[in-house]
């Protein structure tokens, strides 16, 4: 697995955005409603309530992580003779991205950030390449199944490390146990794709 230095270092330019971000918007201190899978900071929370910057990155990267994700997993959807446990797995982080993108996106709005910056990532942190992606929609039948879990594992394991990065390091505890969800939810289905890998 890649260093977490990687996870939080896309680009100094990256880190601009969100730190512009950060003292344009500024942080409102309010705290979205959660959604569902979402522990909600007790009413009592300290004045840790507020989004600093790793909580601001974390956010603006998952987004367009997430959004790729969704788009592989579509891309596997639409293909005929994938295996069903991979269709079945590929519908399922399909339907958890995307409510996770909308809480993301309520932030950034809480936060006075616009939608879309990071929407250019580079490949790293389990981002996959124009290439990569051409070569999943290239692909068919049980070599799509194989591509499309190797491709979402090594996807996952950048997720994983941003997650643990946003829990080491953040201070919003909504946005600090969504990524401890994340961690824990992808961690789970990386085993699951090595164990479906050895099987196809």
């Amino acid at each position: 697995m890649k260093t977490i230095n990687r996870a939080l270092g896309v680009s100094a330019l990256a880190l601009a955005f969100v730190v512009t971000g950060c003292s344009a918007g500024g942080s409102t201190g309010a705290t979205p409603a959660a959604s569902p899978g979402i522990t909600a900071a007790p009413s009592s929370a300290p004045a840790s309530s507020e989004a600093n910057a790793a909580d601001q990155m974390f956010v603006t990267m998952m987004i367009p992580h997430h959004e790729q994700a969704i788009e592989m997993s579509d891309i596997v959807l639409e293909k005929d003779d994938i295996d069903p446990r991979v269709l079945d797995l590929a519908q399922r982080i399909k339907d958890a991205q995307g409510p996770e993108i909308e809480q993301m996106e309520a932030w950034l709005d809480d936060w006075g950030m616009g939608h879309g910056g990071m929407g250019g990532m580079d490949h790293g942190d389990g981002m996959m390449s124009e290439g990569d992606m051409e070569a999943l929609d290239a692909a068919t039948g049980n070599e799509a199944s194989r591509l499309w879990l190797q491709q979402m594992i090594e996807h996952h394991e950048g997720a994983v490390e941003m997650a643990e990065a946003e829990v080491e390091d953040g201070q919003h505890p909504d946005v600090v146990a969504l990524a401890q969800q994340m961690a824990d939810a992808q961690a789970t289905e990386i085993a699951e794709m090595e164990q479906l890998l050895t099987e196809l």
